[in-house]
């Protein structure tokens, strides 16, 4: 009942852009927080970056800031990714999550209950 997609994913080249899109279904995304998570093969699921309900706070991991910006369109139930000047270690599966616990790290992956099922993103040569 609860769902969310990501889409936008692919291939690209270093230096290269993408857009995600993280589209709620079967509830109302603007009640919720939304975190942006990766996982790389071999290594633990990280959060990329956060977004507050009404979109006033965004954070942004260390390895992102600067060529990342998290934003929402609530009117469209969707949450975005824009990722910009891409390298290879940005390869990833990218899980976008509705937070249902609220403590003082949003970049814990354990204060979010509701996920998508990944889209890949390849930043390769």
């Amino acid at each position: 009942q609860l769902q969310l997609v990501e889409s936008g994913g692919g291939l690209v080249q270093p230096g290269g852009s993408l857009r995600l899109s993280c589209a709620a279904s079967g509830f109302t995304l603007a009640n919720y927080a939304i975190g942006w998570f990766r996982q790389a093969p071999g290594k633990e699921r990280e959060g990329v970056s956060y977004i507050t309900s009404s979109g006033g706070t965004r954070n942004y991991a260390d390895s992102v800031k600067g060529r990342f910006t998290i934003s929402r369109d609530n009117a469209k139930n969707t949450v975005y990714l824009q990722m910009s000047n891409l390298k290879p270690e940005d390869t990833a599966v990218y899980y976008c999550a509705a937070r249902t616990y609220y403590s003082s790290a949003w970049y814990s992956r354990y204060h979010y209950s509701y996920w998508g099922q990944g889209t890949q993103v390849t930043v390769s040569s």
